[in-house]
């Protein structure tokens, strides 16, 4: 497209690292995707625990990172924005984590706030969607939940530390997961709740939208799709019934049976159960009917932002 930029966007989350390279039209907005791509690198590994990244976890974000420069010049963007989220936030010793980002991409990942991201995330998630609705923004990731209200503008927002990572590494020892286990994370989740809907109005908007891996994971398994397939799922509406019925599986079934789901990406087996139960808490607490699952989301949020 002619007057368009060619730019690049990094996210670096507890669970997985993405990237989006697509060409921006600077006034219209409108986004042409060219590649997105997602790695689970496990930065938080250990993190909650801890208080510092792993060795081994920083090993492999930096290996995605060397494949991502590939990309990144091959396609010729003229822009990257890199930007790390909850684990990044929360170690001791981010700096090494920085300096190698720096050496291998050019740019310094810019460790964001809570409510930064949750700007990133909303404007990606509601471009495409109608103006005229009041959307809360459910971004369920592996260290942290944001929680954003709006309409085409963000009116509140809030970040907390529930992510399906974070929920699995604290509580669940079993395979399935205990009740005593399943109960501990919801507690977690109820309590997170309380905290969001201090700042964020989350049971007054029209629809509610949901986004990353534990969402669209949750929606490929509703639709019963034999493998991942990003467009069937961008803007599917799952009922909180359906939602319930996926849960329910995920939580009596074994490491091995969820990871002979087809839609279940390998790194996401033994984390998704919390991520579910996420879902399904904010939904019964909200009196969400159903949700509204977004591929698009703080990556595209990013990309407009470099644009």
């Amino acid at each position: 497209m002619t007057g368009t930029t060619r730019v690049a966007a990094v996210d670096c989350g507890t669970n997985s690292i993405r990237l989006l390279v697509a060409d921006v039209h600077p006034e219209t907005g409108e986004l042409t995707e060219l590649d997105r791509r997602m790695t689970i690198v496990r930065l938080g590994q250990d993190v909650d625990r801890t208080g510092r990244l792993a060795p081994e976890a920083l090993e492999r974000t930096f290996a995605a990172c060397r494949e991502y420069a590939a990309v990144i010049e091959e396609l010729g963007a003229h822009k990257l924005r890199f930007v790390a989220t909850s684990a990044s936030r929360d170690a001791e010793n981010r700096d090494e984590f920085v300096a190698g980002v720096a050496g291998i991409l050019g740019v310094e990942p810019e460790v964001i706030s809570g409510d930064q991201e949750a700007e990133f995330s909303f404007t990606g998630a509601t471009a495409e969607l109608p103006g005229a609705d009041r959307y809360l923004v459910v971004d369920i990731g592996g260290g942290s939940t944001e929680f954003v209200v709006g309409d085409r503008h963000v009116e509140a927002a809030r970040s907390v530390d529930i992510g399906c990572v974070r929920l699995t590494e604290r509580h669940v020892r079993s395979d399935p997961p205990a009740p005593a286990e399943i109960e501990a994370v919801r507690a977690d989740v109820r309590a997170a709740l309380d905290l969001a809907a201090r700042t964020v109005p989350i049971t007054e908007a029209g629809t509610l939208v949901g986004l990353a891996g534990s969402v669209t994971t949750v929606a490929a398994i509703a639709l019963g799709l034999p493998e991942y397939d990003s467009t069937a799922i961008h803007h599917s509406r799952i009922s909180r019934e359906q939602v319930a019925e996926v849960t329910r599986r995920l939580l009596e079934a074994t490491h091995d049976e969820r990871a002979a789901i087809p839609v279940i990406h390998p790194g996401r087996v033994d984390v998704i159960v919390a991520g579910a139960l996420v879902l399904l808490e904010i939904m019964e607490r909200t009196g969400a009917r159903e949700v509204v699952v977004s591929e698009h989301d703080i990556l595209d949020g990013i990309a407009l932002s470099v644009a």
